[in-house]
C-alpha cells in the first residue's frame, strides 16, 4: 500500500475487471524474496522509485476471483498475500503500467477504504491509519 505522511493513499484502477481498484499487486517471479518483488511491483505499476518500503510482516489468504483465475495455475483457488507499505512524504507523479491500469486515484484513508475493492486492501489500509493515529 502505497501512502503519504499526510495520510493519502494510493489507489489503482485495474484494467479487467473494470471498476477494480486496488494497490500495487503482483506475484513473486521464480526465486525471488518478497521484499524485491514488492519493489520490482511498484516501480513496474506506478513508475514510483522513492519512499521507505517496509514489510509489515502481516499475510492474509484470499479466494481467487473467477476474473483473475487465468493467471494461476488449474485448480488453484486460494492465494497468500504479503503486506507492504510504501510511506512518501507527500504525493509523488505515477507512471501507470498502461496494460495493467487505466487510472489512479490518492484518496484520503476513509475514501481510500470505501473505494478499494479488496477486502486484503481495506484491513492494510486500516492498519496503517490506526498506526498513523498513535
Amino acid at each position: 500500500m502505497i501512502h503519504t505522511d499526510g495520510g493519502d493513499f494510493l489507489l489503482l484502477e485495474r484494467r479487467r475487471p473494470a471498476g477494480f481498484w486496488q494497490s500495487v499487486t503482483g506475484s513473486l517471479e521464480w526465486g525471488e524474496h518478497a521484499d524485491s518483488a514488492a519493489r520490482r511491483e511498484v516501480v513496474e505499476e506506478t513508475g514510483i522509485k522513492q519512499g521507505v518500503l517496509v514489510n509489515l510482516q502481516w499475510t492474509q489468504v484470499y479466494e481467487i476471483l473467477p476474473t483473475f483465475g487465468k493467471v494461476y495455475a488449474p485448480g488453484v483457488t486460494r492465494n497468500l498475500e504479503h503486506a507492504f507499505s510504501l510511506r512518501l512524504a507527500q504525493r509523488v507523479p505515477v507512471i501507470l503500467s498502461d496494460t495493467e491500469h487505466v487510472r489512479f486515484e490518492w484518496a484520503t484513508g476513509s475514501a481510500a477504504v470505501e473505494k478499494a475493492s479488496s477486502s486484503t486492501n481495506r484491513a492494510v489500509i486500516e492498519q496503517l491509519r490506526l498506526g498513523a493515529s498513535r
